[in-house]
């Protein structure tokens, strides 16, 4: 293969990762595997990012090789580098993801496999047009009930979920019924910025869903350009409602973060429920 050098790379809270080097001016590769990691986990991810790529709405970086036995998916190395002008950057990359989630319309919620986001199984079997039965059933549920398997639900915070639950109906019936093309897993550590300051997307959760369940991760942990969810909506205008409906929508990658580290997100939890059952 000619490889002359590999680098580690850290940041990444499931995976290990490596950048390869070759000789005669082949260009790098990452290479990132867990060899704990559950069958199918590389294959929806590249799917994912292939997804994503067919678009044409965002930059990804191109699969290369996927394996399931040993487990381990090879892309491009993508080089990166600081914004010099980081609102014409923001601008730049908030009117990429407006693209992707204008451009892939759908009246289906959901996602033709399920996949992954983060280590956590995401269950994607489709429903048509109804988003409070798709996010009760295929979302909040099974994280639900793998956090009281784990035994980080106390009663309160369980009969506060459920009540929130019970009330999705109302809560959100005033919602578009559209769902689009969305990342899912949109958090500050899987963005890049690449050389001439192009945005790429690593790492996806892909699913068809309303964006502002996009927007609402994006808003959760921060960590992204300055005014990035001001110049998404002057590009694409966010729906009336979307901040009432926020906190509802950052339920669900809260249980998935208490799911996998644990209490400290126990509070966040108990927060988002509180503001729908005074």
């Amino acid at each position: 293969m000619g490889i002359v050098g590999a680098r580690p790379l850290g940041g990444g809270a499931v995976n290990r990762a490596v950048r390869l080097d070759f000789a005669r001016g082949r260009k790098p590769v990452l290479m990132k595997w867990n060899l704990n990691v559950p069958a199918g986990f590389y294959e929806t991810e590249a799917e994912g990012l292939q997804a994503l790529a067919a678009t044409l709405a965002v930059r990804v970086p191109t699969v290369l090789h996927v394996s399931s036995e040993p487990a381990f998916l090879v892309l491009d190395f993508v080089p990166t580098t600081e914004p010099r002008d980081a609102e014409a950057f923001s601008r730049k990359f908030a009117a990429a993801l407006a693209k992707l989630h204008r451009s892939t319309i759908s009246k289906t919620f959901g996602y033709a496999k399920d996949n992954y986001l983060g280590s956590q199984p995401q269950r994607n079997a489709p429903m048509l047009e109804s988003w409070p039965e798709f996010y009760r059933e295929r979302r909040l549920l099974p994280q639900i009930d793998r956090a009281r398997d784990a035994g980080r639900l106390n009663p309160e915070r369980e009969r506060m979920l459920l009540d929130v639950i019970e009330k999705l109906p109302q809560l959100l019936d005033d919602m578009p019924r559209d769902a689009s093309l969305i990342h899912g897993d949109l958090w500050s550590g899987n963005y890049l910025c690449a050389r001439g300051e192009e945005p790429v997307l690593i790492d996806p959760a892909v699913c068809h869903a309303p964006r502002e369940m996009e927007l609402a991760y994006v808003e959760l942990f921060g960590g992204f350009p300055p005014n990035f969810i001001r110049n998404y909506s002057s590009v694409y205008e966010l729906d009336e409602g979307y901040t009432r409906r926020r906190s509802l929508h950052q339920l669900y990658p809260l249980l998935i973060h208490l799911n996998h580290f644990g209490e400290e997100y126990g509070p966040a939890i108990d927060k988002a429920c509180a503001e729908y059952l005074g």
